[in-house]
């Protein structure tokens, strides 16, 4: 059976739930939420051995696994390369979802063999799987308005109410054009 790896990206702890830096966390939370019952996803389970919390569902013959990094954000290489290879699932079946301050709040892209940009937790996978030929969903969270904020504070800041439901609407968006649902 061919397997999906979806990766979000984030923080482990709840001094960074709901944190610009954590939005592939919070993608990955709501796939869970959405399509539980449809794909049938297994409960979140901690895995040492993959250094993840993960989920696991089917659909039209396709195994989706939804992982966390419980490595801070900065070294998600070695739970992206752990479970790439503990799922035997190809760098083409793998997308990372992360934030992304280059793009604005309400927008996402999909990118695949580019640069991280900038990205400290993109480089780490980027490092440890020798390649950036894989596909990214990047995550729009915006950049910081008042200059004198540092990029490393704003991306550790909560989003408010109204972003946090532009960010359900831009989640489900990204999801429809994934061909997981197809």
């Amino acid at each position: 059976m061919k397997a999906i790896l979806i990766i979000g990206l984030g923080n482990p702890g709840k001094e960074y739930e709901k944190t610009r830096h954590n939005a592939g966390f919070m993608f990955a939370d709501y796939f869970f939420e959405k399509y539980r019952d449809e794909f049938g996803f297994s409960d979140w389970s901690e895995s040492r051995k993959l250094k993840s919390l993960i989920s696991i569902g089917k659909t039209s013959g396709k195994k989706i696994i939804l992982v966390k990094p419980q490595t801070l954000m900065n070294l998600s290489g070695a739970a992206v390369s752990a479970s790439l290879k503990y799922y035997k699932v190809s760098l083409a079946d793998l997308v990372v979802v992360q934030d992304e301050i280059d793009l604005p709040l309400g927008s996402f892209k999909f990118s695949t063999n580019s640069s991280s940009a900038g990205h400290k937790g993109v480089q780490n996978i980027i490092d440890a799987l020798g390649t950036k030929n894989f596909t990214r969903l990047r995550i729009g969270v915006d950049s910081p308005k008042d200059k004198k904020i540092s990029t490393e504070k704003y991306v550790l800041g909560k989003f408010n109410k109204k972003e946090n439901y532009i960010l359900l609407k831009i989640f489900e968006l990204s999801i429809r054009e994934l061909d997981i649902l197809k």
